[in-house]
């Protein structure tokens, strides 16, 4: 799992089938400074996140099995928002 903040929502009126009942948004990936990590991607909201969020997010073939009933076709699903995040620092 990842770190990520969510930037936007994605609308698309025109999309795969497996995806009409699902949310889309942009993500901007970050680690664990909260700092960029890549380049904003677009991924599946199971959880209904709103811009700002700190979520958790698998990809690859994990992303599409998210939901146990179907798979969906993606690459990146959101599956958490962070509450708190406690990092120690490697100084101390």
């Amino acid at each position: 799992m990842y770190l990520g903040r969510i930037e936007g929502k994605v609308w698309a009126t025109i999309k795969d089938d497996r995806l009409k009942a699902v949310h889309l948004c942009l993500m901007q990936p970050i680690d664990e400074r909260l700092e960029e990590s890549g380049p904003v991607v677009v991924a599946v909201d199971t959880i209904g996140v709103s811009e700002g969020d700190l979520v958790f997010w698998v990809d690859s073939t994990e992303a599409g099995f998210v939901k146990p009933d179907q798979g969906i076709p993606t690459e990146v699903s959101i599956v958490g928002l962070v509450d708190r995040l406690d990092v120690e620092d490697p100084a101390n």
